[in-house]
């Protein structure tokens, strides 16, 4: 199929690849000219594994030519299937921001119509289906409804608008967009939902894990996705409550969850107690569907107490240190700043309100990060920057680890350089040894 992606963030720039990747032929539309260069170059502005050698295979200088970027809508009347992969940032209450794709959402419809292309709107069957991959509210479904059918104009009602919830985890996305767990489509009409299914069809005949297709309709459908992470999240939340009570019995929190995941009706995953979830998605997701409950009186007591758990991590970390070291005027070192490995996304990191809690204790912070570096730089540019995890432990009184990469498993003699060599460990990364001070978070 011929398919447009509007929007090359993260999950815009992932969607083309894999489509191309599947043999679609596949155009993807951003406003930004670099982010366009870059994809048409076979590269990605953002760090996910896998996703270079997507771009290099079908959108570099001698690739197969199924991928490519530009700034322009021309595509989209030509196209089979429209994607909206616009951000939906979150607004001070919680709430998304929908004018981005908004505005996204109205240009394809503009397209359509003809008054931004000279290919009259449809396709085949003279009907084009808009996809919403944006994370939205339901409300938020009627909303980008509407501002495709006001650009589509005399043509409104030969487009349908549906919705295809992704779950891409960072670090992982591409091979989550592979062998996905099951994969939602949210339509209005049989003939959208035939057209989604044709379009996944490469995908669904090779996935090992045999993914069900879920077919609902639109609101349903996002609706799924913020129950989904809400979950997760929530999850994590009472796993480190439950991590932070063994911690005050001298009991070992992981040892726990161990044997409470053999239960198959709680499973494994999302047990390992830490310093709490960061990132782009269960922050904006939780947040997002708290205000949107309270739009309709409802208070979301679980969701709250989820946050509430999640937010105080960081601070029972830094009181760890605080049995150790009076840190005001000596350095101490911050492992991790990407929210999780596999990414240089610092979206509501844990490492930033680690750094913020050590600078208001008067510390001389250093950060190290494989990858993330030049995106924490952004948010905090007057502490200083290591350019390996040896170097930002050499003479800090302290060190504490907020994202497990594996490296920091390796580190052993780098402890010894340390002026004091306390360890606070919010990812049970570091392995626990007789010549230094170390302290789990809830271990």
């Amino acid at each position: 199929m011929r398919v447009s992606v509007v929007g090359s963030g993260y999950v815009g720039t992932t969607l083309a690849a894999c489509l191309a990747d599947a043999g679609h032929d596949v155009t993807a539309i951003d406003i930004d000219p670099d982010v366009v260069a870059a994809i048409n170059d076979g590269h990605a502005a953002i760090h996910e594994p896998g996703l270079d050698d997507l771009l290099a295979e079908h959108a570099g200088n001698g690739g197969s030519g199924r991928l490519r970027a530009t700034t322009s809508y021309d595509a989209v009347p030509d196209s089979d299937v429209t994607f909206l992969a616009v951000g939906t940032p979150s607004n001070p209450d919680g709430s998304i921001d929908l004018a981005g794709l908004s505005a996204a959402a109205e240009t394809t419809g503009e397209a359509l119509a003809g008054t931004t292309g000279e290919t009259p709107a449809g396709t085949g069957d003279d009907r084009h289906l808009v996809v919403v991959k944006s994370t939205v509210t339901p409300d938020g479904v009627a909303t980008i409804r509407d501002a495709v059918r006001r650009g589509a104009g005399t043509v409104a009602d030969r487009v349908e608008v549906a919705t295809n919830p992704e779950f891409l985890r960072e670090g992982t996305a591409v091979a989550d967009f592979r062998d996905p767990d099951k994969v939602v489509f949210g339509t209005e009409s049989t003939w959208a939902a035939d057209r989604l299914e044709s379009l996944y069809e490469p995908l669904l005949e090779s996935t090992a894990a045999d993914a069900p297709v879920v077919r609902t309709d639109p609101e349903t459908a996002v609706t799924i996705k913020y129950a989904n992470n809400a979950f997760l999240a929530s999850k994590v939340s009472l796993a480190n409550d439950l991590g932070n009570i063994c911690k005050r019995f001298g009991i070992d929190a992981y040892e726990v969850m161990d044997a409470v995941g053999l239960d198959d009706r709680i499973g494994a995953q999302f047990l390992r107690s830490g310093v709490g979830w960061g990132g782009s998605c269960f922050p904006k997701d939780v947040d997002a569907l708290r205000a949107v409950a309270r739009e309709r009186e409802y208070e979301p007591a679980m969701l709250d107490a989820a946050v509430a758990v999640n937010d105080g991590q960081p601070e029972r970390m830094l009181e760890l240190l605080d049995g150790h070291v009076d840190v005001a005027g000596e350095r101490v070192a911050v492992l991790g700043l990407a929210f999780k490995p596999g990414t240089d996304d610092t979206r509501n990191s844990r490492a930033i309100p680690v750094i913020e809690g050590l600078e208001e204790r008067g510390a001389e912070v250093v950060g190290y990060d494989p990858v993330a570096t030049e995106t924490m730089r952004e948010r905090f540019p007057d502490i200083e920057y290591a350019d390996s995890a040896a170097a930002a432990l050499e003479g800090a009184s302290g060190a504490l680890v907020v994202t497990d990469w594996d490296e920091f498993a390796a580190l052993d003699d780098e402890f010894d350089a340390m002026a004091e060599r306390v360890v606070i460990d919010g990812r049970r990364i570091i392995e626990r040894r007789d010549e230094i001070t170390y302290e789990g978070l809830t271990w």
